[in-house]
C-alpha cells in the first residue's frame, strides 16, 4: 500500500465535512487527517490580514507592493512605535480545538483508526508578515507576528495531545524568496530563512509529528514559478533535515502535471532522507489521473527510493464538487501505483 497525504486545505463546508468524507473514502489508508483549513481559513492566509487591520499601531498603505500580493499592505501609522502594535490571539488554536472535538468524535464511532492523527496545517509567520506588511514594517513587526503564532502552537499542544497530533508547516513564500522571485529587507536571506523554519520545528514538542510542506503557490491555482526542477527543494529540504533538532516526520514536494522527466526528479539523488522522514511527492492531479500519476512516479523512482503520494497543493481553491473525485483518486493511488 503507498502512502497516501492529504496535504491540507479541502474546500468543503466545514472541519466535520472534511473528516467524514475523509473518514469515509480514505479511512483505512490515511493516517493524518487534516481538518480541511476551512470557514474563515479558506483562501489560506487571507484571514490574518483582519489581525493586522485591527492593531491600533498600523494602518493600510495606498497600493500594493507586488504581484501576488492578496491586498495593500499595512505600516506603522506615523508617530506609532512597534510596541503599540497589539496582535492579539490569531485563531488558529481555536479551529484546531474545534477540529479536535469532531475528530475524537469520529474515532469513538470507530469512522477513524484509533491511531491516527489530527493534522493542523499552519502558514510559517513570515508568509502573513510579508503579505500583509509594508516592506518598511516587516522586520520590525514580524518577531510579535511570529510570537503570536507560537504562542498558538502552544495552546493547540494544549488542546490535542501530542500522540494525537501532526502540525504541518507550509513554506511557500519563503521559497519565492529562494527562487529569487520577490525581493527581502534583510540580508542573507537564505541563512535568515531556514534559522526561521529550524526555529518553528524546534517549537513543535516531541511526540507531536513535524512536516513541511515545500510549496510553489496556488493563488487562483497558478504557482508563482513553476520549478525548474527538485533541485532548489532538495537544497531546502537537507538544509531542515540537517539543523531541525528533532525528526521531521515528513516532507512534501509538488510535482507540475508536465514533468515525468528525469530532469525534474534528477535533484533528488542528493536528498538526504533519514530513516523516519517520509517523502511525499505531489503526483496527483485530477485532469490526468491515475495514469498521468504513474508515469510521474516512474520517472520519481529513478531518483529516490522511497516516497508517498499526494496532491501538488491543497485543494482548498478548487470548487467543492471536485472533492469527491480527488478522494477517489487518493484512494485509487493508494492501491494501484507500487
Amino acid at each position: 500500500m503507498t502512502p497516501v497525504l492529504l496535504v491540507g486545505s479541502i474546500p468543503l463546508a466545514n472541519s466535520e465535512e472534511v473528516l467524514a468524507a475523509s473518514a469515509a473514502r480514505l479511512g483505512r489508508v490515511l493516517t493524518r487527517f487534516p481538518d480541511g483549513e476551512t470557514g474563515p481559513r479558506t483562501g489560506w492566509i487571507a484571514w490574518q490580514r483582519a489581525v493586522f487591520a485591527a492593531s491600533p499601531g498600523l494602518e493600510p498603505v495606498a497600493a500594493k507592493e507586488r504581484d501576488y500580493q492578496l491586498f495593500p499592505p499595512f505600516r506603522l501609522k506615523p508617530g506609532a512605535a512597534p510596541e503599540e502594535v497589539r496582535l492579539g490571539t490569531l485563531g488558529y488554536a481555536e479551529e484546531a480545538g474545534a477540529a479536535y472535538a469532531i475528530f475524537r468524535r469520529l474515532k469513538e464511532t470507530g469512522r477513524i483508526a484509533p491511531a491516527a492523527r489530527l493534522q493542523i496545517s499552519l502558514p510559517t509567520p513570515f508568509a502573513p508578515a510579508y503579505s500583509f506588511l509594508a516592506y518598511e514594517a516587516q522586520e520590525m513587526i514580524f518577531p510579535l507576528y511570529e510570537a503570536a503564532m507560537l504562542a498558538e502552537v502552544a495552546a493547540i499542544t494544549r488542546l490535542v495531545p501530542a500522540d494525537e497530533l501532526a502540525i504541518q508547516w507550509d513554506v511557500a513564500t519563503e521559497m519565492s524568496i529562494w527562487e529569487d522571485v520577490y525581493p527581502v529587507t534583510f540580508a542573507n536571506p537564505r541563512e535568515e530563512l531556514i534559522r526561521r523554519l529550524v526555529r518553528l520545528g524546534a517549537t513543535v514538542p516531541d511526540g507531536v509529528e513535524l512536516a513541511y510542506h515545500l510549496c510553489y503557490g496556488s493563488m487562483n491555482n497558478r504557482h508563482w514559478r513553476e520549478p525548474r526542477d527538485t533541485g532548489k527543494l532538495t537544497e531546502v529540504a537537507n538544509f531542515l533535515l540537517a539543523a531541525v533538532p528533532r525528526r521531521i516526520d515528513w516532507l512534501h514536494l509538488p510535482v507540475p502535471i508536465d514533468r515525468d522527466d528525469d530532469a525534474y526528479f534528477a535533484p533528488l539523488d542528493a536528498l538526504e532522507l533519514p530513516k523516519g522522514t517520509e517523502l511525499f511527492l505531489g503526483l496527483l492531479h485530477l485532469s490526468d489521473g491515475i495514469r498521468g500519476a504513474a508515469r510521474r512516479a516512474d520517472a520519481a523512482r529513478r531518483h529516490v527510493a522511497r516516497f508517498g503520494v499526494a496532491a501538488e497543493c491543497g485543494l482548498g481553491r478548487h470548487p467543492s464538487d471536485v472533492v469527491p473525485a480527488w478522494l477517489a483518486l487518493h484512494e485509487e493511488a493508494a492501491s494501484a501505483l507500487f
